[in-house]
Order: structure tokens, then C-alpha cells, then sequence
């Protein structure tokens, strides 16, 4: 009989300054670490197949940002809802956990969270996997603009932004740009909308969605982090991305010119699909860098 390894994925809870933060783990505790940060509407359970194809070989950490999945939920008057403070509190879930050298995955949301934690500890940082993630002017499409544009004091921008919390609109962003959509499961889709239709969660994606032009200004200060520091770095791209687009791909070669860059016929989620594609890639990749 052929042997199979499957690795135990642990659901807990971490205390970060009050906040009840889920995450789930796996993979042995003396093995290099993987900290992945979810995107928008997500949360770590996105990360679920990965977990199980390279659990064995590597340490995964996986976190809900506050607002996200299984973590706390403050009202907006009892947090402040931006970008900054959703990296403050992944910096004091890293402390909390003991993690001070890792490879950071970040993919759409996690791509601000995360670059921001970078920048304020480049000595964590011992490589760089980004999935759609973008830091660069040029990979974004007309969506994603008008989007960025909506922010507070902007007027419609409240309701705009509320109009796309639907489940046409999440189960879009998981289909949209797939070669076959068969391969996308609908569970990613259907449970982000149940947590974006618990009470309050619809308030939090308003206060983030009008912060997210601060991403953009930051922009600069996260390319010259990379011009800096060279993490090693792999990217995989989603080509058919309806927000973030292959040239934004394609822009973190000038600032990291040593890149491996893999481009794969799917959209935004990109994990979704090919999954057996990328999964192999970052293992290569961990095991080449890890430190």
C-alpha cells in the first residue's frame, strides 16, 4: 500500500489586544513558516487546499482579519476600519504567535496589509509569494479605479459601495475570468456572503472600501521597499483578473528583477482553479528559500 500524508489543519483563536483573532494552522512547528493574508470578501478559508497540499512540508498560518470570517467583529465606532490598523493587528497576531521570519503570501487585500507589515519589519521577511496583489498603477483596471475613487466625502460613494456586496458580485469575482469554471467550487462564494450578511459586516467593507485610496498613495514606499530589500519573490497572476491586471504583474520585475513570474489563464482567485498549477511553484519556491 502506497503511503498518503495529510496533514491535521488546527482552527484557533488568538488574543490580539482584546480582538479574538481566527486563524488556522498546520505543517510541523520547527519547518519555515508560510503567513497567508486573505483578500476581499474572503478569509483563510480560501487558503483551505493549500493547507492540505503543502501542510506537510511547511508551517501555514492563516488569519480572518478583524471584520472577516470567524475574528471579531467591532462596530466601527469601537474600531477604526482602515488598512493601517487591519496591518496592526496581523503585526500583533505575528508577536502573539512568535513569528518573526516567515514568507508572506498576500493576495488582494492582503497585498496592503501586508506590504504595510514589511515595510515596518523588513528583518520578518524571508520571501514573497503574491497572487494578484498589486502595488502598481498600471494594474489597475477601470474597475478597480472607480472603485479607488469612492472614498469618504465623495457623494454616492457609500451606496456604490454597498451595491456590491451581493452575492452576484462575490460569486463574479470568483468565476469571472476562469477557463472553467467547473473547477471553482461554490463554497468559497457562498460562505464569504454569509459572513458579509452578518449584522454590522456590511458597514466594515464600506469603512475599507473608502480607505483604499491610501493603498495607492502608499504605492511608492512598498516599490522602493522591494528596490531595497530583493526579497526573493514569486509571483502568480491570474491573467483574466477583472480588478487587478497582468501589468501590474509584470511591474514588480523592475523593482525586483529576479522574480519568477508564472502567468496562468484564470481570474481573480486564482488559486480556485489552479491550485495543482501554483501549489507545486510554491513549494519549490519555500524550498529554495527557506531560511
Amino acid at each position: 500500500m502506497s503511503e498518503l500524508t495529510i496533514p491535521h489543519v488546527h482552527h484557533r483563536y488568538a488574543d490580539v489586544d482584546g480582538l479574538r483573532v481566527f486563524y488556522r494552522e498546520t505543517g510541523p512547528a520547527d519547518a519555515p513558516v508560510l503567513l497567508l493574508l486573505h483578500g476581499f470578501p474572503s478569509a483563510s478559508h480560501q487558503f483551505r487546499r493549500l493547507f492540505d497540499a503543502l501542510g506537510t512540508r511547511y508551517r501555514l498560518i492563516a488569519p480572518d482579519y478583524p471584520g472577516f470570517g470567524h475574528s471579531d467583529s467591532p462596530a466601527p465606532d469601537a474600531f477604526r476600519y482602515r488598512f493601517d490598523t487591519l496591518a496592526d493587528v496581523v503585526e500583533g497576531f505575528c508577536r502573539a504567535l512568535g513569528l518573526d521570519r516567515f514568507a508572506l503570501y498576500v493576495f488582494d487585500f492582503g497585498a496592503p496589509v501586508g506590504l504595510r507589515l514589511a515595510t515596518r519589519h523588513p528583518e520578518w521577511i524571508t520571501g514573497l509569494v503574491v497572487q494578484n496583489g498589486n502595488a502598481y498603477e498600471e494594474g489597475l483596471s477601470e474597475q478597480a479605479r472607480a472603485y479607488i475613487a469612492d472614498r469618504p466625502g465623495v457623494e454616492g460613494a457609500d451606496e456604490r459601495v454597498r451595491a456590491i456586496l451581493t452575492l452576484e458580485t462575490t460569486r463574479f469575482q470568483y468565476e469571472s475570468g476562469t477557463g472553467d469554471p467547473t473547477l471553482v467550487a461554490p463554497d468559497g462564494w457562498t460562505l464569504d456572503q454569509h459572513h458579509l450578511d452578518r449584522p454590522g459586516r456590511k458597514d466594515i467593507q464600506v469603512e475599507l472600501a473608502l480607505d483604499y485610496h491610501r493603498n495607492v498613495e502608499l504605492y511608492p514606499v512598498w516599490q522602493e521597499w522591494l528596490r531595497t530589500h530583493r526579497p526573493p519573490t514569486l509571483i502568480v497572476w491570474g491573467r483574466d483578473d477583472p480588478f487587478f491586471t497582468e501589468p501590474g504583474a509584470r511591474a514588480y520585475l523592475r523593482d525586483v528583477p529576479d522574480a519568477e513570474l508564472h502567468v496562468f489563464d484564470t481570474g481573480h482567485f486564482a488559486l480556485e482553479e489552479k491550485l495543482p498549477e501554483i501549489a507545486p511553484l510554491i513549494d519549490d519556491f519555500l524550498a529554495r528559500t527557506r531560511k
